[in-house]
C-alpha cells in the first residue's frame, strides 16, 4: 500500500450521554456508569432515552441554534472539538479541500413533527409553517451547517444508512482521501433521535421499545431478560488524514483505518440474515489482510432486540467460532442505541484500549441467553489485555444494511 493510502484518526470530538469528551466516556465505560434516564416525549410521556448534556453555545451563536436543528448543532460540536483536539491549525487550512461526511439515520422528522404540532394549535392554518423547515429538514443538514459554522467550501453529505451510518461516514471520509479528494474529512455520524416522538411510538408498537424500572439497567444486550432498544441522542467525529500528512505535523495518531466493508442482506425490512452479516465481517477482514484470530477486539451492534442479537451472535459465531483469543463487548449497554451516531461512538469507546490495554465489558449481562452464547464476551468488569493492537467494530442497520470497520494502532 502507499503510504498516502494509509488514512489515519487525528482528532476525536463526541458528545454521548454519559461524556463529552474522549476522556469522560472513556471513563464512564471503564466504571460501568450509564447515560440512560428518564424523558418526557410529546404524547407519550415518560420513556427511556440516552440524553446528552453539552454546551451548544460553545461553538454557536443563539440566532443560529435557533436557526438550526439539533443534530446540525451536535455536529458542530463534535467537528469543533475533534478539530481541536487534532492540533491542526485550521486557521491555515485551504477550507475548499476539506470535507464533511456525516452519517445520519432519523434526520428531518423531529422539525417535521415540530412543524405539525405547532400549527395544531392554530386550526392548522399553514402560514404558521416556518420558513425554516426545508433547510432544516433535508438529509445534508447536519453536514451542512459544520461548512456553514466553520467556512467549509469542500464537499459535504449525509450518509443515510440506518444504523449502519456512523461506521460509513468514516468510511467514506476514507475513501475520498484516498482519491485524493480532500486532504481532510470531517467523519462521522450524529443522531438526533429522541426529539422525535415517533421513533420511541413505532418501537414500542414493533414490541422492541425497552422498559426497566431502573433506567440504567434498561439497556441489555444478549441478556436472557433484554426487552427492547433504549433510544438515544449523540454524535462523534473524526479528523482523518492521510498519514505522511499526519506524520509531517507530528500529529497524535488515535488509529490507522486497515480494513471495512458493506454489504446488504437482501433479506428483510427489519431482520438481519446472519449469513450476510458474516460475510461483511470477512470482506473487511480480507481487504484488511488479517484473520479473525487477529482482532483483539470485537465491538457488536447488539441492540438489545430478542431476534437481532441472536442473529448477530450466529454470524459471530460463524466467522470466530468459540474458540479463540478475540474479547467481544458491547457499547450501547452503557448509552442505548444512538442510531446514526452508534458506529462512531462506539468504536471510538474502544480506541483506548490501545493504549490502556483495558478492554470495556457489556453492562447488565446477569444472565447470558443461551442462543447468545459467545466466547469470551466480556461481561460487566474491564478485562486488562497484554496487548491491544486490532479492534473491529460492526454497526447494523434497518433493510440488511452491514458494516464492519476495522482500526489497527498506529505502527510506522
Amino acid at each position: 500500500m502507499r503510504p498516502e493510502d494509509r488514512i489515519v484518526i487525528t482528532g476525536i470530538g463526541l458528545t454521548a450521554p454519559n461524556g463529552n469528551t474522549l476522556a469522560e466516556f472513556r471513563k464512564a465505560l471503564l466504571e460501568g456508569r450509564s447515560g440512560v434516564t428518564r424523558f418526557e416525549t410529546r404524547f407519550m410521556g415518560e420513556v427511556l432515552a440516552g440524553v446528552c448534556d453539552f454546551d451548544e453555545l460553545k461553538y454557536q451563536k443563539k440566532k443560529s441554534l435557533r436557526r438550526g436543528t439539533r443534530a446540525g448543532s451536535i455536529a458542530i460540536y463534535c467537528s469543533q472539538e475533534a478539530v481541536a483536539d487534532s492540533g491542526i491549525a485550521f486557521d491555515t487550512v485551504d477550507k475548499s479541500r476539506v470535507g464533511v461526511y456525516l452519517g445520519t439515520t432519523e434526520h428531518g422528522n423531529v422539525e417535521t413533527e415540530n412543524e405539525v404540532y405547532a400549527i395544531s394549535q392554530y386550526d392548522y392554518d399553514t402560514k404558521y409553517w416556518s420558513h425554516h423547515h426545508n433547510p432544516r429538514t433535508v438529509a445534508n443538514n447536519p453536514a451542512g451547517e459544520v461548512t456553514l459554522n466553520m467556512g467549509i467550501t469542500g464537499p459535504h453529505y449525509a450518509i443515510g444508512a440506518a444504523c449502519a451510518a456512523g461506521n460509513l461516514g468514516i468510511i467514506q471520509g476514507a475513501q475520498m482521501l484516498r482519491l485524493n479528494e480532500v486532504d481532510l474529512a470531517f467523519a462521522g455520524g450524529v443522531s438526533e433521535s429522541i426529539h422525535t416522538f415517533g421513533i420511541f411510538a413505532s418501537f414500542k408498537s414493533e414490541g422492541a421499545l425497552a422498559e426497566h424500572a431502573d433506567p440504567t439497567r434498561a439497556s441489555r444486550p444478549f441478556d436472557k431478560n433484554r426487552n427492547g432498544i433504549v433510544c438515544s441522542e449523540g454524535g462523534c467525529v473524526y479528523t482523518l488524514e492521510r498519514l505522511p500528512d499526519a506524520e509531517a505535523r507530528g500529529a497524535k495518531i488515535y488509529g490507522e483505518i486497515v480494513g471495512h466493508a458493506s454489504n446488504s442482506d437482501a433479506f428483510d425490512y427489519i431482520l438481519p440474515e446472519p449469513g450476510r452479516q458474516a460475510e461483511c465481517m470477512r470482506l473487511a477482514l480480507d481487504r484488511a489482510g488479517l484473520k479473525p484470530e487477529d482482532i483483539d477486539i470485537l465491538n457488536t451492534h447488539a441492540t438489545a432486540t430478542q431476534l437481532g442479537d441472536i442473529q448477530e451472535c450466529k454470524a459471530v459465531r460463524e466467522v470466530f467460532g468459540m474458540e479463540g483469543r478475540t474479547r467481544i463487548n458491547n457499547t450501547k449497554s452503557y448509552m442505548g442505541h444512538t442510531m446514526g451516531a452508534a458506529g462512531a461512538l462506539e468504536l471510538t469507546g474502544n480506541l483506548p484500549a490501545f493504549e490502556d490495554g483495558y478492554v470495556h465489558p457489556t453492562l447488565n449481562l446477569d444472565e447470558i441467553d443461551p442462543e447468545c452464547q459467545l466466547n469470551n464476551l466480556v461481561a460487566n468488569t474491564p478485562e486488562l489485555l497484554d496487548n491491544v493492537s486490532i479492534i473491529m467494530n460492526n454497526s447494523f442497520g434497518m433493510f440488511g444494511i452491514n458494516s464492519v470497520l476495522i482500526v489497527r494502532k498506529y505502527q510506522k
